[in-house]
């Protein structure tokens, strides 16, 4: 697995937020599967952007040689399931995410972090608080 940061899955990461990606979380299923050592899920609110999400990851990693053994859902938008091997891609509308819920199928799994995933999460968790203060008073 290629990588551009010190973390493999870092690229992966970074390639899903390129499209503006929500909910991202790595699920570690090497010891649980041999399909992959690690899912990627994450959300768009709109087909349109998922398809988005979807095209941009393949055109970031093929600038980086990283191609898919196969791509699947990409006309539709509702999932989109990317397999690069070692790691599978999983890019769901919103409300399809939540009926499939594969978080809850596979629960066992450990929760990854990557440097881009942790960056992502501070973000989001700083303007969520700067949201947050000001309709409140603070």
């Amino acid at each position: 697995m290629k990588a551009t940061s010190s973390h493999p899955l870092d690229t992966y990461v970074r390639a899903v937020l390129g499209r503006k990606a929500e909910s991202i979380v790595i699920l570690g299923v090497r010891d649980l599967t041999s399909l992959a050592d690690a899912f990627i899920i994450c959300s768009g609110k709109s087909n349109r952007q998922v398809m988005a999400i979807a095209e941009h990851v393949k055109t970031t990693l093929k600038s980086q040689n990283m191609q898919p053994l196969r791509i699947e859902g990409l006309k539709e938008g509702h999932w989109v399931l990317m397999d690069y091997g070692d790691v599978i891609i999983h890019i769901f509308y919103e409300p399809v995410r939540s009926f499939y819920d594969l978080e809850g199928l596979w629960a066992d799994a450990p929760r990854l972090k990557t440097p881009a995933l942790d960056e992502w999460l501070r973000q989001r968790a700083e303007h969520e608080r700067s949201d947050g203060a000001e309709p409140h008073g603070g």
